[in-house]
C-alpha cells in the first residue's frame, strides 16, 4: 500500500499482496476486467482494497476455466456464476467426449498399426457429430426403403433408429465398428444389396401381414436350421424338405433361395454384427452354419 494515506496500492503492490504477476495484473486491467481506481501523477495506476477483493474473483474464475469474457459478465453482474458454470460445464463435457474419442482412435490405430491416411479416415469419421452421424443413417435408409411401403416396418425401424452415435466413453472396438458402418453405408453396392433385401421383403408382404412377421420367419428358419443340424440331418435328406415344406409350405423354394442368400449376404450379416458393436450389446451370432444349411436344403429342392 502506499504509504501516503490514501489506502491505494500500485500495481506491483497488488501483485506482491495477491501473489499475481505484474503482467496478468496488467493484462486482466487492459482487457477491462479490473479497472484501477485512479492513476498517479505519474500516469500509473493504482487500485484499492475492492480491487483487490475483485482480483481474487478474478483469479478464482480464471482457475475455473471462464474466458475474460465470461468473467467481466459476471463481474458486471450480466450474468450468475451459476449461469456461467453450466455453460462451462457443458462445453466442458463436449471436449471430454471428444478426448475420449480421440484417445479410443489413436488406441485403435496403436492397436491396428494403422497407416497415416487410415488415421485421418478413422479420426475423421470417429469425430462427426451426432447430427452428422444421423444424417448418414437417416440418407441410407431414406434411398433402400424409398417407394417400398409394404415392407415390414419393424425392419425399418430397426434400420432407422439404430445407434448413430459413439458412446461417451467409446472403446478402440466401437470406434473401428463405428468407421467400417460409416464406410458401408455410404458404399453404393452395399446400398444396392440392401435396396434388394427390402425389395423382397416389400414383395412378400400383403396388406395384412403384422409387422415384425418378417424377424419372426427368419428366427423360426434358424431355429429349425439348429434343431436339424443337432440332429444330423442333410441338407438333402427327405426329412430336411419335409421340415422346409412345414415351413415354407407351398412357397417356390427357388424364390425363397433367391431372397434367403440376399438377406443372409455376409456383408449384411457384418452390417449386424458392427451395430451390435457400437450399441455394447456384445458380440451377436451370425448363424451361418443355420442359413448354410437351410441354402443347401433349398438348393436341394431346386436342383434340376
Amino acid at each position: 500500500m502506499i504509504d501516503d494515506g490514501t489506502g491505494l496500492f500500485t500495481i506491483g503492490e497488488l501483485a506482491r499482496a495477491t501473489g499475481l504477476t505484474v503482467r496478468t495484473i496488467r493484462y486482466w486491467s487492459d482487457e477491462g476486467v479490473l479497472v484501477p481506481v485512479t492513476r498517479s501523477t505519474g500516469g500509473y495506476r493504482l487500485y484499492d482494497a475492492s480491487c483487490a477483493a475483485r482480483l481474487e474473483l478474478i483469479r478464482t474464475l480464471r482457475e475455473l476455466g471462464l474466458g475474460l469474457d465470461d468473467v467481466r459478465k459476471v463481474l458486471d453482474g450480466e450474468r450468475t456464476v451459476a449461469e456461467v458454470a453450466a455453460a462451462h460445464v457443458t462445453a466442458l463435457d463436449a471436449q471430454i467426449r471428444s478426448l475420449k474419442v480421440t484417445r479410443a482412435v489413436l488406441s485403435t490405430v496403436a492397436r491396428r498399426g494403422s497407416t497415416a491416411e487410415e488415421m485421418t479416415l478413422m479420426n475423421k469419421l470417429a469425430r462427426l457429430s451426432a447430427a452428422e452421424r444421423a444424417r448418414i443413417v437417416e440418407d441410407f435408409t431414406t434411398e433402400i426403403f424409398d417407394g417400398l411401403d409394404t415392407a415390414d416396418p419393424d425392419i425399418r425401424e430397426r434400420l432407422r433408429y439404430a445407434p448413430t452415435d459413439l458412446p461417451d466413453d467409446p472403446t478402440p472396438e466401437q470406434v473401428d465398428a463405428w468407421v467400417e458402418i460409416a464406410e458401408m453405408m455410404q458404399d453404393p453396392e452395399f446400398r444396392v444389396l440392401m435396396r434388394r433385401m427390402i425389395e423382397f421383403n416389400a414383395a412378400d408382404r400383403g396388406p395384412d401381414v403384422p409387422a415384425g412377421t418378417s424377424l419372426w420367419f427368419m428366427s423360426r428358419l434358424v431355429q429349425l436350421a439348429g434343431e436339424a443340424l443337432e440332429r444330423g440331418v442333410a441338407p438333402e435328406a427327405p426329412e430336411a424338405a419335409d421340415l422346409l415344406r412345414g415351413l415354407l409350405g407351398d412357397a417356390d423354394a427357388a424364390e425363397v433361395l433367391t431372397r434367403l442368400e440376399a438377406g443372409s449376404n455376409i456383408r449384411v450379416a457384418r452390417y449386424r454384427q458392427l451395430w451390435a458393436v457400437v450399441a455394447g450389446l456384445g458380440p451377436q451370432a451370425a448363424y451361418e452354419a443355420e442359413f448354410g444349411w437351410v441354402v443347401a436344403a433349398l438348393r436341394a429342392r431346386t436342383a434340376g
